[in-house]
């Protein structure tokens, strides 16, 4: 198995190297830690990222995105005629949670420089194939250049502070802002059952309503193109006390070796949404 720092290399020439580029997915998604391919079964990497038609070469936006997920992945398969652009939230949306520490909030101010560094000194990226924002800093030479736009279970934290700062709102005229005339969203998300009410879906739990991500992107100037249930999970029915935290992988709301961590680790990771829009 090679490492991702050899597959950089490999995917230079992915064109010439491999005849699809799902054979180059295919490379890098085997070339990734046993860690990582443990979140497979849940998150579908493969089927999602050829869902969004992401290809070598393109520009891609990931919003709240982590050194893992899908950055590790995306890098090498992008290759170097490719960027993946991190997005931070804005730091007025965190300081409205009361998990975002004094500590929490200091390793944010310096979280696109340490997201760039990361992948570069893995030699995952360089200068010209990586970079980070947060959604109040994106420089205006960004608009029109983006291929694809991912928001991979980020929306929530959004909008469950909207009234508070729209963060939501404008984080998606950001996003219509930097992306081409018929570049594609990406959105993976924690899906509410359909009869809880609108403010248990407000994200405040993790969960949102289909309905209601579907009319915010359309307010913001989106078209619907399609839906899949790649990363549906019918054991995921939350009661009306439930947050998505519960489940795997963070458990925050049981102990290890309960029978209420049983019960959760049975479920699996949450039911999950995965929609495409278009910008016009």
């Amino acid at each position: 198995m090679k490492s991702l720092s050899t597959l950089v290399g490999i995917l230079a020439f992915t064109v010439s190297g491999y005849t699809h580029a799902s054979d180059a997915l295919k490379a890098v998604l085997d070339a990734q830690s046993d860690e990582t391919k443990a979140r497979y079964e849940w998150r579908h990497p493969e089927q999602t990222l050829n869902f969004f038609d992401i290809q070598p070469g393109q520009v891609v936006m990931e919003v709240l995105p982590g050194q893992v997920w899908y950055g590790s992945i995306l890098l090498p398969f992008l290759g170097p005629q490719g960027k993946l652009i991190g997005v931070d939230y804005d730091m007025e949306n965190f300081k409205h949670f009361d998990w975002a520490t004094e500590e929490f909030m200091k390793a944010r101010q310096t979280w696109a420089q340490d997201y760039v560094n990361g992948f570069k000194e893995s030699g995952l990226a360089t200068d010209e194939t990586v970079e980070a924002y947060s959604f109040a800093t994106l420089p205006d030479d960004l608009t029109g250049t983006v291929d694809r736009a991912l928001f991979v279970r980020a929306l929530h934290n959004m909008r469950s502070q909207q009234e508070k700062g729209a963060y939501l709102s404008r984080g998606l005229a950001e996003t219509f802002r930097l992306l081409k005339s018929g570049g594609l969203v990406g959105v993976v998300q924690h899906r509410a059952p359909a009869d809880k009410s609108d403010m248990w879906a407000n994200g405040s739990r993790g969960y949102l309503k289909v309905a209601e991500v579907k009319r915010l992107f359309a307010e913001a100037g989106f078209e619907f193109v399609k839906e899949s249930e790649i990363n549906a999970n019918p054991k995921d029915m939350p009661g009306d006390e439930d947050v998505v935290w519960r489940l795997s992988p963070s458990f925050f709301t049981s102990k290890e070796g309960s029978a209420e961590r049983a019960a959760y680790e049975a479920i699996g990771e949450s039911d999950r949404m995965t929609l495409v829009f278009r910008k016009p």
